[in-house]
């Protein structure tokens, strides 16, 4: 799963096109974060800030990457641009439709001068459709994919706000899975260059598959009455005496060994019922039985049980959850920022070791690497001190 050798040129910014060359640069891919001369990817200042004075979503995924800047509004730096564009294999961009055609590295124009070049953009509605042109971000799009409205316990709560950017994360993992099957196609010779449009609101919809089957006949599936999202007792959430807990005891199998393991094993015979008052009562037992112990009391006695039950955890207990420390794929340097690294295991994933996680180099200053960039382009110093004066570099 090494990408060693693989240029990509990412003109994206805040979290979402970051994400996914993150996942390219984690997995061996040299990544050049091209940025404006001005303020650069904004998410360099966004609140909140690591102990070195970095926005924390930067720090978090732009690992590893060197960064280019440029003035690509400038004839001079569209010039520049192309002489870098030679050696690449991936351009990611995540504009506004026809942004990049008024910049000039719209993939007709990226073609012309490298023409086997995988071009991948990444939008909120994707390249077309009526809201192909409207602004948003991650809420607008898990809105209009339908996730929004699913997040509640039934339909006379609001929605709640996932606490994960979940369009955003998809949309780059999307983007990414894409990139990297364009590659392979590539090198079977099955395509050469190739054109790629990757919509968030689209990743989120396909997120949707446990869904779509209902509303796609006509039915419309409502928070809270769906089989996994509130409607079965037996895969649900329930307080603790301090905190939650997850049952998943979708199986039969599984919900017989769990209410053997609660001294209850007559409940077993309600699992899967279809009577809503039998479910009620069913629930109501599940929650005083889960009452009377505290998380980690149910989740440390049912550990040698195959009852597919779990705590919820805070995200810094998570981190530090051994399953999570065990998996090996977050950084926990000695020097610099921890982070979570690429979270694949197997025989040959880039960069992993047991004592620092994904062991991914720090993130790069704005125009850290330019000069370094621009060199191995083939430009000469005499043409970078110029573009350099002319401020179409810094």
């Amino acid at each position: 799963m090494r990408l060693d050798g693989i240029r990509v040129l990412d003109l994206t910014r805040l979290l979402p096109g970051p994400y996914a060359t993150q996942l390219l640069a984690d997995s061996g891919a040299d990544v050049i974060k091209i940025e404006d001369t001005g303020a650069g990817d904004y998410a360099r200042e966004m609140p909140p800030l690591t102990e070195d004075g970095i926005g924390a979503v930067f720090d978090a995924v732009n690992r590893g990457k060197r960064s280019l800047a440029i003035d690509l509004k400038t004839p001079a730096g569209t010039d520049a641009f192309r002489s870098v564009l030679r050696e690449a294999d991936v351009l990611i961009e995540s504009f506004r439709p026809g942004v990049t055609e008024r910049l000039g590295v719209d993939y007709e124009a990226v073609s012309e001068h490298r023409e086997d070049i995988v071009y991948c953009s990444l939008t909120g509605y994707g390249q077309n459709g009526p809201y192909a042109d409207r602004v948003g971000h991650d809420i607008n799009y898990i809105g209009l994919a339908g996730l929004l409205d699913m997040t509640r316990t039934n339909a006379d709560e609001a929605p709640r706000v996932p606490g994960y950017q979940i369009a955003d994360l998809a949309g780059g993992l999307f983007a990414a899975y894409a990139v990297c099957s364009a590659l392979l196609s590539r090198e079977l010779g099955n395509s050469g260059g190739e054109y790629i449009d990757v919509g968030m609101t689209d990743a989120v919809v396909s997120f949707s598959q446990a869904i779509a089957p209902q509303a796609l006949r006509g039915a419309n599936p409502r928070p809270g009455e769906q089989p996994l999202v509130g409607g079965y007792p037996w895969y649900d959430v329930y307080e603790a005496k301090d905190g939650y807990v997850t049952l998943g005891a979708l199986e039969p199998k599984f919900f017989e060994a769990f209410c053997s393991a609660v001294d209850r094993p007559e409940l077993a015979d309600s699992h899967m019922t279809d009577d809503p008052a039998e479910r009620a009562a069913l629930r109501e037992e599940l929650e005083g039985i889960f009452a009377r112990r505290t998380r980690d009391e149910w989740v440390e006695t049912l550990s040698g049980v195959d009852a597919a039950v779990g705590g919820v955890y805070t995200p810094q207990e998570a981190l530090e959850h051994p399953q999570i420390e065990a998996r090996g794929y977050v950084d926990r340097p000695r020097d610099g920022s921890p982070r979570v690294g690429l979270p694949l295991c197997g025989s040959d994933v880039p960069g992993r070791s047991p004592e620092r996680g994904s062991g991914r180099p720090d993130v790069p200053a704005q125009g850290q690497h330019t000069e370094e960039i621009l060199r191995d382009a083939g430009i000469d110093e005499e043409r970078i001190d110029r573009l350099y004066a002319e401020g179409t570099i810094a």
